[in-house]
């Protein structure tokens, strides 16, 4: 689906399903240098389990149109925007890494409407080494060798397949980094150094967990190199207003919706037919 925000196409996969204004909106928020395709189990199921979806592809990725965004402020005014565009009272922010901290910000913006909040691989603040950050910049292809080989649980490093993707056959690495490779292709303007950059200097994280009102859901990789859980403390503990606080841990590293997507799956959809019942 292709969404008209703020003059630009966003593009928005809806699982297979028409939107329905009856039912509440799990609205799934894509990573750095990813599109909505990281979703793709776990939107699909919520479309045809009592849920509209919205996966989006945020400005300069995947299909969506524009310049990317630089600043994590601006994806969050964008989504509200979006979602406002498309009239949607109940929504269920689902985000990952950067689209985790995306999330959190543009809970504030929708108020009432906002029923529940879950954050994958999240942490605050997401600080990027300088040393990355250059790479980003300056080397962008050995940057994501370097992030494909963080993103994933070292056991997974030994196979040429996960057992626990999705598809049989499938190589969640290799995966990631054709993704990884085809946003570099369709937008050639430093997107992974901008994204990287965008979660480096985010800064008003505690200012919007402490804003947080309704339940929230951590799914945290106990693998997770580039989110580790010892490092989500502060971010936890600033949610303390929330209606409700679950932590969920799975056998992965920061890419657990393909290498756990069966786990994920559960957990969000566990969590989301409790803010519904």
């Amino acid at each position: 689906m292709l969404i008209d925000v703020q003059g630009q196409a966003a593009y928005c996969y809806g699982g297979g399903k028409a939107f329905d204004a009856r039912l509440p909106t799990a609205v799934f928020i894509h990573g750095a240098q990813n599109d909505h395709s990281v979703w793709a189990l776990q939107s699909r199921y919520f479309a045809h389990h009592g849920f509209n979806v919205l996966a989006v592809d945020l400005p300069g990725h995947g299909r969506s149109k524009g310049v990317a965004l630089s600043t994590v402020e601006a994806m969050a005014a964008w989504l509200v925007a979006l979602l406002e565009t498309v009239r949607v009272e109940r929504a269920l922010l689902v985000g990952h890494s950067m689209g985790s901290l995306i999330a959190l910000e543009a809970a504030g913006g929708l108020g009432n409407k906002l029923i529940g909040l879950a954050m994958l691989g999240t942490t605050y603040p997401m600080k990027v080494s300088d040393a990355l950050l250059g790479m980003a910049r300056d080397a962008e292809p050995a940057a994501i060798d370097m992030v494909n080989i963080w993103s994933h649980a070292r056991a997974n490093l030994l196979q040429p397949q996960n057992p626990h993707a999705a598809q049989a056959g499938v190589s969640t690495m290799g995966v990631a980094k054709r993704l990884m490779e085809r946003m570099s292709a369709i937008n050639p303007a430093q997107l992974f150094y901008g994204d990287f950059s965008a979660c480096n200097a985010y800064a008003n994280g505690e200012v919007a967990a402490a804003a947080v009102h309704c339940p929230v859901l951590f799914i945290f990789g106990a693998k997770d190199m580039m989110t580790p859980p010892r490092s989500t403390r502060l971010l936890t503990s600033a949610v303390a207003a929330a209606a409700s606080v679950r932590v969920v841990t799975v056998d992965a590293g920061h890419s657990l919706m393909t290498e756990q997507s069966g786990a994920v799956l559960d957990a969000l959809f566990e969590f989301a037919h409790g803010l519904t019942a």
